[in-house]
């Protein structure tokens, strides 16, 4: 069986990699006290031991995203050099990386259904520390970014918004569909049907409406993970 080395393997996602994956994979996962990616010669250290055919990196500071505003020279040292480590070992080591990126790299606007060519422009620290990860990978070939409007199952808050679009997908599903891409190259959008989050959690679980302060659109346009699950069924 090949063998996928993951960053953030002891979060919710990584996780769910695991127990979605482990009939058809073999998953190293180490601890952040064993594989810091802040520190190259951690990062360094244990890919040339596992020699992986993947790297999934879904390592990242991300909640409470008022931390990235409060706080964001940690945002940029693991978001961004973070990532850029991990980037570095893979080229050395000649390794398929697989980015976990986020739809916050895209701008909030009235119509949404943003594709991997749309304009980038993100409206949070969090968006932004996640598009400086981007631009590194974007500088190795063989590399493949996920842009993914992911959610916890069960989604941890008791309420919801309804004037917050997006194009939401629980991790384990998440988990399903990054297993079946690990091949593809480039950038793809990782999502679900384009809605507010208060009607996508209500569909698998009872929350409360609630407002933002402002209206957001994220949603994504889909059709190249439709496309190239359907190729690889």
């Amino acid at each position: 069986m090949k063998k996928i080395l993951i960053s953030g393997g002891n979060g919710a996602f990584g996780t769910e990699l695991q127990k979605q994956g482990h009939e058809n994979f073999n998953f190293a996962a180490p601890s952040r006290s064993r594989m810091d990616i802040t520190k190259y010669s951690d990062i360094y250290r244990i890919t040339s031991f596992h020699r992986p055919d993947y790297f999934i990196h879904a390592a990242a500071m991300t909640r409470p995203m008022a931390g990235h505003e409060k706080n964001p020279i940690n945002s940029m040292q693991t978001n961004i050099v973070g990532t850029a480590n991990v980037v570095e070992a893979c080229i050395s080591l000649d390794i398929k990386l697989i980015y976990i990126s986020t739809d916050y790299v895209y701008p909030s606007t009235k119509t949404g259904m943003h594709s991997e060519n749309s304009a980038l422009l993100p409206f949070t620290n969090y968006g932004w520390s996640k598009l400086g990860g981007e631009c590194s990978v974007q500088m190795y070939d063989n590399s493949l970014i996920l842009r993914m409007a992911m959610c916890e199952k069960p989604f941890p808050h008791p309420k919801t918004y309804d004037n917050v679009y997006k194009s939401s997908i629980f991790n384990d599903e998440a988990a399903k569909v990054t297993l079946r891409l690990l091949d593809e190259i480039g950038i793809i959008n990782i999502g679900g049907k384009a809605q507010s989050i208060h009607n996508f959690v209500s569909s698998h679980q009872t929350t409360e409406a609630a407002q933002h302060d402002g209206h957001q659109n994220t949603t994504m346009n889909i059709d190249r993970m439709n496309n190239a699950l359907s190729r690889r069924r």
